[in-house]
């Protein structure tokens, strides 16, 4: 895939301000494409938009398909009649600067069941008939997860290999037995779906009415607690009870003694390949619809991924596990023609992960927080990249670039400040300025370092199961100092979209 000059945000929709405990798809997020638009940015990088479970990482969802029904925008259900203003809770957000998924999912899920009630009475003959021309297109993933949402809540929220064992395996049965009990439980979750899906591509043809193009997010693996493994049991490694056998992680390294161990499912890929990657192609095309380009998150994975078996406590007893290199690709680009794919090349990147790349030109990724330090040949310093690529000054899982700067060592500041060739005595904005000037034709500056905000701002600490993801801006913070400051940047490297 070819990028043209141009810069955007990373900001996760959860992030935006608002009234509420979280952030959503309603006023702030037009308010926040107008503010994109006017600085002159094309391109609004968001986190998988995946239903969360423990821990609130949209890394690790209960779907690879659905939506998060916390970022559906209330107000937007009073202006379709589905409820009323009286019914919906006070504007208050609590700690402005945080996300309260535990009050969002109290109130939100409450008020869904309402409307969706209110939708099942009085919907209008033309939005029943969308509603259900929703669920007829959508079918292929949706009753299995609406399904699965329900189940999981009648078993006390247990994974789904703890549950009675014909519904652990799927018995035809028992899945229709469930479905007829739980009739008007699966109801509001279809209409959750039908909801925030209406909110979203609304959104996005907004954005891209503004020229603003949205950048998505695939992660490769999906959790074991979701529809998708239950659903499609032998395409992982699991035994006859359901439970992973291998799982996902990375080997021990410079950071870590004893690697990470994340716990996914590995994909039995030959099964995959058997069927024609239909799984991938489904979810690529979906994501697509949703989304403008994506990002594979652990692109190397493709090529080889860390095996790690189940019963280990630590990635320390792992091995190299190939993955489908060319044929998967092969398959999506047969199936969807060019695929606009960014990947994730970060980490122990080999040679093999490289040419796997590009083979098919896919742009790889740049942050600036790597590169200083280990001398004039470090790969992420801006005088080594190439212009297919994707700079950063850093990414959800670093620390702020405020924040990044305070706790480097005298040794590594004078390293920035030798090749910047000055102080740095205006960070983040130093090195904002060096993303933007940087041969990489596509640059992304995380929300947290255009409004300057240190280690408070960080979004997630990777490694760390709890405590992330709950980052909120305020609007206030965006002053007319920083939209002046980001427009005249934006030109001044020529990023800025035509006007």
């Amino acid at each position: 895939m070819s990028l043209t000059r141009s810069s955007g945000i990373l900001l996760h929709p959860t992030s935006l301000p608002g009234p509420g405990p979280i952030g959503s798809l309603g006023r702030e997020a037009y308010a926040f494409i107008d503010f994109l638009a006017e600085t002159g940015q094309s391109i609004w990088q968001i986190l998988p938009l995946n239903p969360t479970g423990y821990g609130d990482s949209p890394y690790s969802a209960f779907s690879a398909f659905a939506g998060n029904p916390l970022l559906i925008s209330l107000p937007e259900l009073v202006a379709w009649g589905d409820l009323e203003q009286s019914e919906l809770p006070p504007a208050d957000p609590g700690n402005p600067q945080r996300v309260d998924f535990g009050r969002a999912h109290q109130e939100k899920e409450g008020l869904l069941r309402q409307a969706a009630e209110r939708f099942r009475t009085q919907a209008s003959p033309q939005r029943r008939q969308a509603f259900e021309e929703f669920c007829t297109e959508q079918g292929y993933w949706l009753h299995d997860y609406v399904l699965f949402r329900a189940l999981r809540e009648r078993y006390e929220d247990r994974s789904w290999n703890l549950w009675p064992q014909d519904l652990r395996h799927r018995d035809a049965q028992a899945l229709e037995k469930a479905r007829q009990d739980l009739q008007q439980d699966l109801f509001w979750r279809l209409y959750a779906q039908f909801a925030f899906f209406s909110q979203w591509f609304a959104l996005k043809d907004y954005a891209n009415e503004q020229g603003v193009r949205i950048f998505g997010d695939i992660p490769i693996f999906v959790a074991f607690d979701s529809v998708d493994v239950w659903a499609n049991q032998g395409l992982f490694h699991l035994d006859d009870e359901g439970n992973p056998t291998l799982v996902a992680g990375v080997p021990p390294d410079y950071f870590s003694a004893t690697g990470q161990r994340w716990g996914n499912p590995l994909y039995r890929w030959e099964r995959m390949a058997a069927q024609g990657y239909s799984w991938w192609i489904a979810r690529f095309r979906w994501n697509l619809i949703q989304t403008d380009l994506v990002r594979i998150d652990h692109f190397r994975g493709f090529e080889a991924c860390w095996a790690i078996p189940a019963e280990e406590k630590t990635a320390i007893n792992g091995e190299w596990m190939d993955g489908p290199g060319d044929g998967i690709f092969q398959a999506l680009e047969q199936a969807l023609g060019e695929v606009p794919i960014i990947a994730e090349d970060l980490g122990l990147i080999t040679a093999e992960v490289e040419a796997l790349r590009d083979r098919f030109g896919f742009p790889g990724m740049k942050v600036l927080h790597f590169a200083f330090g280990d001398g004039p040949d470090n790969p992420y310093l801006p005088h080594n990249l190439e212009r297919n690529s994707v700079v950063y000054t850093g990414t959800h899982d670093n620390n702020t670039t405020l924040g990044w700067w305070q706790e480097l060592s005298k040794k590594d500041k004078d390293a920035v400040r030798a090749y910047l060739g000055h102080g740095a005595q205006d960070m983040p904005w130093d090195l904002n300025r060096t993303a933007m000037a940087a041969v990489s034709n596509l640059c992304i500056l995380p929300m947290q370092d255009i409004l300057g905000l240190g280690a408070d701002g960080r979004m997630n600490l990777p490694g760390e199961g709890t405590g992330n993801w709950d980052w909120r801006y305020q609007e206030d913070q965006l002053t007319n100092s920083v939209v002046q400051r980001l427009k005249e940047m934006t030109h001044l490297y020529g990023r800025a979209t035509a006007s």
